[in-house]
């Protein structure tokens, strides 16, 4: 069974290797929130990305990415040093805080603009025509992992606002126009889509 996650980031991680491997690459992070108690095999989001763990020790992990990931996903853009959103999957017996997250990236965006306010911020990001269909204002939508409510959309573009708490406990906070995000649609759209398909 795929891991499930909540978009709700239990920690800022930070990007201590990245090995190119060919066709893939292996990718270590230090984060010991997540690693406390992990595994080879357990499951971690990194950046809204599922990725099995490969080994862990002293508050680091490692996991192997495959070239269809870096592909899809901004990870093959990391460095040493980049901050990165964590997540560990939704046990059984917890809260589903977000939404309903598999970790299986369907694109990216960019950020194209960035209105701060008071106490939030907007953020409009661009968003390639084949997922654009799968947004609705007031959806949900997961960016670079993190569970957020479109606030706006146009053809071509959504818009999302970030409060304090997700501002300072993301990597959404530091984010800049021009910065490419992790973008996960609502699966069930896609499943509504395949189904209607399939009866015509």
């Amino acid at each position: 069974m795929d891991a499930v996650f909540t978009g709700i980031v239990e920690e800022l991680g930070e990007v201590v290797a990245l090995e190119g491997l060919g066709d893939s690459a292996r990718l270590t992070v230090r984060g010991p929130l997540v690693t406390a108690g992990a595994t080879k095999g357990d499951s971690i989001a990194i950046n809204g990305v599922c990725l099995t763990v490969t080994g862990s020790s002293d508050g680091t992990f490692s996991a192997d990415v495959m070239g269809e990931t870096l592909s899809r996903s901004s990870l093959g853009a990391l460095g040493q040093g980049s901050a990165v959103n964590l997540e560990r999957p939704l046990r059984l017996d917890g809260r589903l805080g977000g939404h309903m997250v598999q970790g299986h990236v369907d694109g990216t965006g960019t950020i194209t603009e960035r209105r701060t306010s008071d106490r939030w911020d907007v953020v409009r990001i661009s968003i390639p025509p084949p997922l654009a269909r799968y947004v609705v204002e007031k959806g949900s939508v997961a960016v670079d992992g993190v569970s957020l409510t479109v606030s706006a959309l146009g053809g071509d573009w959504i818009e999302v606002s970030l409060i304090p708490e997700t501002l300072a406990r993301t990597t959404l906070g530091r984010k800049q126009p021009g910065d490419t995000v992790n973008l996960e649609v609502d699966m069930i759209a896609k499943y509504v889509e395949r189904l209607l398909g399939g009866r015509s």
